[in-house]
């Protein structure tokens, strides 16, 4: 067998560039044609892992000079730094692995993309067209096994077709309601030749996302908002998606609406705005959540009436009307009926609200909403964010995270894990702008802080950026920190160290007779402290910390903040029996709110 032909190097191929009416052909592999589209589509970093099946488009990608490949040091890491790169920027993150299990590993950032809305491409390699089906070495359906759990997915196995595909996923993860995107593309058309040739044509027949709202369903919306009583805003993760925030922020104010803003939508409204009662649901505020169960009229915007949002669907919100604004139709009606339903993109239909309400508060009056005010003022005063001193002598998580946000501020990046440490984040830190606070919604993913804050970095390296994780979080994806050593993206980790699971170890405590079935992790203070928090940040090659008590917490944070040439590691112990309050439990209406632990809030005064 003859030698193979080797791959022409990007600045040879540029000799062989003939450009005729704006269209670039070029002689190229498969495999050049992948990274040329991806340098064409503006694409500037790349997180991935190469292996076998992929191992042909790893060649050219060396030779990029528009490309930046950050190797991960496990491809579910790829994928969560894709997505904390969209997420800080708007832009689609780009991912890349081989197939089988360098696939399958992606599958759990995949899911957490689509479930979030995240833009994401993803490109994997797939064994050679002839062994598709044979159950190869390293064959795996990627497509099929991702089908339920992304906007759309490609298997190629012709080379003319690479850049018509990308660019299609690439149009695809970004417009209309984004999602992650897979290209799957066998070696066989990676090694194959084939004049490259920009831009390709496209072909996505029947799609075609409505942007623009209907102007009827805007006319009957305002007219609904000038004339209820009880009206609130139930801002969703799609106003930041939308870029929505400014336009969503005037339109609050026009109207002088409260609003209350999802686990996704923190941002969209600054922390001291007065009309944002903060988060409902869940671990919602209780003037929020308050707001919600008593409004005769939801203004949904970019939100879809999810589980943890509504408890109990039956009981949810029972006296309120729903106009629902959302990209997607599918969301519309899917979960609770509405009453105005606008099919849209969210920034178009709040600039249209907003231009709108002028001419219906002419015709319709504006109704006085002062008493609602006085109701849900009373909420916030009465039930305000708190916590109590632990009393076994440990420190208060929720302390660390407030002094976090007055030392650090509302300018950094957050991002969060998911359990407790997510929950008393989003509670107590400080939030002015979309975009700084990246967490699991949908998902609930453990792990994903790390990489996600890795991405959001390399998106955003003037900003600082904050992984505000959990001991059991960290130990599923703390191997990044070798790869944000090695490529100097120096993040900051606040591992919020509790020494268990510590959300399920809550429902433990209150649902199961504090019987701590397999919970505890021996990773804090007064265990076998394994591992060692600060000895694997060394060894990474990072700066490790230790704080145990109240008084060095803000010396410790100024500490890290002084420290911007490699990442670094703060372990925080803290109390294990520390709860998030409020609590709505699962399934159960939002009426049953619990405001601290046999504390209910008392609903019945209607001044």
């Amino acid at each position: 067998m003859g030698k193979p032909a080797s791959p022409a190097t990007l600045a040879e191929a540029s000799a062989l560039k003939a450009q005729s009416d704006g269209v670039i052909r070029e002689k190229s592999t498969g495999a050049r044609s992948i990274i040329r589209s991806l340098e064409e589509l503006g694409v500037d970093t790349v997180f991935g892992l190469p292996g076998g099946t992929i191992l042909p488009t790893y060649d050219p990608l060396m030779d990029s000079q528009k490309i930046r490949h950050i190797l991960v040091r496990h491809e579910q890491g790829a994928g969560h730094a894709a997505e904390g790169y969209a997420h800080a920027t708007g832009k689609v993150g780009v991912c890349i692995a081989t197939s089988g299990p360098g696939a399958t590993n992606l599958t759990t950032a995949i899911l957490d993309a689509y479930m979030d809305s995240v833009p994401m491409l993803v490109i994997t390699g797939q064994v050679g067209a002839a062994l598709i089906g044979t159950d190869a070495f390293q064959e795996a359906d990627i497509v099929g096994i991702t089908m339920p759990i992304s906007k759309h997915s490609f298997l190629v196995t012709d080379v003319k077709d690479i850049p018509a595909r990308i660019a299609e996923a690439y149009e695809l993860a970004q417009t209309g309601r984004p999602g992650p995107v897979i290209v799957d593309i066998a070696k066989s058309a990676q090694n194959a030749e084939e004049e490259f040739v920009w831009p390709p044509v496209r072909d996505l027949p029947g799609y075609r996302p409505v942007t623009k709202p209907n102007a009827r369903q805007v006319r009957e919306a305002a007219r609904m908002i000038a004339t209820a009583e009880k009206p609130v805003f139930y801002l969703g993760g799609g106003v930041i998606r939308a870029g929505a925030s400014e336009a969503v922020r005037e339109l609050v104010k026009l109207t002088g609406i409260p609003a209350v803003t999802t686990l996704n939508a923190i941002g969209s409204l600054t922390h001291n705005d007065p009309h944002n009662l903060g988060m409902p649901g869940m671990h919602g505020t209780v003037a929020a959540v308050d707001s919600l169960q008593r409004s005769d009229l939801l203004i949904t915007l970019g939100a879809r009436f999810d589980d943890r949002v509504t408890g109990s669907l039956e009981s949810f919100a029972p006296h309120a009307q729903v106009i629902h604004a959302d990209i997607d139709p599918a969301e519309i009606g899917k979960n609770r009926h509405a009453d105005v339903p606008i099919v849209g993109d969210v920034l178009e239909t709040a600039r249209e609200l907003t231009e709108e309400m002028p001419a219906a508060y002419r015709q319709y009056g504006q109704r006085d909403i002062s008493a609602w005010w006085k109701r849900l003022n009373r909420m916030r005063e009465t039930y305000p964010l708190g916590w109590t001193p632990t009393e076994d002598g440990n420190m208060a998580p929720q302390y660390v995270l407030e002094q976090l946000a007055e030392i650090v501020g509302p300018d950094a990046i957050y991002v969060a894990g998911v359990g407790q440490h997510q929950m008393w984040a989003s509670q107590f830190l400080k939030f002015d702008e979309p975009r700084t606070w990246i967490n699991s919604g949908g998902a609930g993913t453990m792990g994903l802080s790390v990489p996600a804050a890795m991405g959001a970095k390399v998106a955003r390296p003037d900003k600082v950026v904050w992984a505000i994780d959990g001991d059991g979080c960290f130990q599923m994806t703390n191997q990044e920190l070798a790869t944000c050593a090695l490529n100097d993206i120096p993040i900051k980790v606040a591992v919020i160290n509790n020494s268990s699971l510590g959300m399920v170890r809550q429902w433990q405590t209150l649902f199961y007779n504090s019987r701590y079935s397999n919970t505890d992790l021996d990773t804090g203070r007064g265990t076998r402290n394994i591992p060692d928090f600060v000895k694997l940040a060394d060894a990474y090659g990072c700066v490790g910390l230790r704080c145990e008590r109240p008084e060095d917490v803000a010396d410790t944070i100024r500490q890290a903040m002084e420290i911007n040439d490699r990442p670094v590691v703060i372990d925080f112990q803290v109390s294990a029996d520390a709860m998030v309050w409020p609590m709505v439990a699962a399934g159960v209406s939002n009426d049953e709110i619990q405001y601290a632990r046999d504390i209910a809030p008392n609903w019945d005064d209607e001044e």
